[in-house]
């Protein structure tokens, strides 16, 4: 957990995510988030990131401190299964979707620590969400290997996630725009695509 955060209980999530468009190009995505909180804020730390665009890997870091860094990953879609995979480091989020779809409008919260410090970062995340039973492959020797097994999960189809600009806590309840960071094309994140989480 980064400097001047929290860790609060809960599950963690596990994001595969195949964008198809974003200001950046289409990209593959792998995240991981973990429950924390900055003071009295409560969001998810994204503790792990891959990337395969250099463009976003560059935006997320200096706009939202996301901890981004560059990988190779591969997507591969068949019928109603899904599955990343991390090359380096072996590691595979595979989901097979179940049910049927129903709309989604979720608002999304994190807080990072950014090269200027803490930050929180609001957002929604919005499209047609159905069941998912995914499962996690990851070596035993990898610092990831307690998040391997079968988990309950969303398969989200039409995603379109809106990251706004950063904010800097201030006193209890207030928060002030933080300054930003990273010229366009990775100044705003409004990017369709497809998401797998736990």
């Amino acid at each position: 957990m980064p400097w001047g955060l929290r860790p609060l209980p809960g599950p963690v999530l596990i994001m595969a995510v195949c964008y198809t468009s974003s200001p950046v190009g289409p990209y593959l995505e792998m995240a991981i988030g973990e429950p924390a909180r900055l003071g009295m804020r409560p969001g998810w730390c994204i503790t792990t990131m891959v990337v395969d665009s250099a463009e976003s890997r560059m935006g997320g870091k200096l706009n939202w401190g996301f901890p981004k860094q560059l990988g190779s990953l591969v997507w591969n879609s068949d019928g109603a299964e899904r599955e990343l995979r991390w090359v380096e480091r072996d590691v595979v989020i595979r989901g097979r979707v179940m049910g049927l779809p129903l709309p989604m409008l979720l608002p999304v919260r994190t807080v990072q620590r950014r090269g200027d410090g803490p930050v929180v970062v609001p957002g929604r995340l919005r499209g047609r969400a159905r069941p998912a039973r995914v499962e996690v492959d990851v070596p035993e020797d990898d610092a990831l290997s307690p998040l391997a097994g079968r988990h309950a999960g969303l398969h989200v189809a039409g995603m379109r996630l809106l990251m706004r600009p950063a904010r800097q806590p201030v006193g209890f309840a207030s928060t002030l725009r933080a300054p930003l960071r990273a010229p366009e094309p990775a100044l705003c994140w409004d990017a369709p695509g497809r998401l797998a989480q736990r």
